[in-house]
């Protein structure tokens, strides 16, 4: 059996995406902008960083160095002060204590499956992985910078399917976004996994998802439940 994963949101929390984890630094740290506005501005900011000189060799904390300076700047720009370290350094910490977490789950996955990650990236989610040690349980890594589509085109489950060798009812998508992730993953015969927090009650039509987990350290036993059954 093959899987899939999402990066952001997936692999780096447990399905809260990266927007909103900044967020929550920014009001901590004493802002206020309603989330709205905010995920506007981060949004600017993640056009900005994948334009950016270099981004394709950045590691983990220097994109997230870039990416506070960008969201501070437009944020002033908005009428708002943001201390950078401020937003930066929780978002860090969280996702090299997932990232510890995570390791030994997907090193065990690995003896016994076929992984990837699927993410639309800056080119520069090898260097990711690498930097927070997750590179080696994964035989394929489709950053949608590098592989040149971006979910929800079919083609980048495309790519990561044939270099894995991998047949579509052979394999689970796992990841927090329902219409990047899911649905077309669902679309193409792969079983999905939806990662969110239980209070998340959003839904969508088509049919998904196949099962639903709040943290990735139940997947493994989700799996050996539902290749058993």
């Amino acid at each position: 059996m093959a899987i899939l994963f999402d990066f952001g949101g997936t692999l780096d929390a447990d399905g809260l995406r990266l927007s909103l984890r900044f967020y929550r630094a920014f009001c901590r740290a004493g802002g206020r902008l309603p989330f709205a506005e905010f995920e506007s501005l981060f949004r600017e900011s993640d056009r900005r960083l994948a334009a950016m000189p270099g981004i394709r060799q950045a590691g983990c904390r220097d994109t997230l160095e870039l990416q506070s300076d960008l969201l501070a700047r437009l944020l002033a720009d908005a009428g708002h002060d943001a201390d950078r370290r401020a937003l930066v350094q929780p978002v860090h910490a969280g996702i090299l204590k997932m990232a510890a977490r995570n390791r030994p789950l997907l090193e065990g996955l690995a003896r016994e499956h076929r992984l990837g990650v699927v993410s639309n990236f800056t080119g520069n989610l090898t260097a990711w992985l690498r930097d927070l040690d997750l590179l080696a349980p994964f035989a394929v890594v489709a950053d949608s910078a590098v592989v040149g589509v971006e979910k929800p085109d079919p083609r980048i489950l495309r790519h990561a399917l044939g270099a894995l060798n991998a047949e579509p009812a052979a394999t689970w998508m796992v990841g927090d976004n329902p219409w990047h992730d899911l649905m077309p993953a669902a679309k193409m015969g792969l079983a999905t996994c939806w990662l969110a927090p239980p209070e998340d009650s959003r839904t969508w039509p088509g049919g998904v998802p196949t099962a639903r987990i709040s943290s990735l350290t139940q997947l493994p036993a989700l799996l050996t439940t539902t290749c058993t059954a």
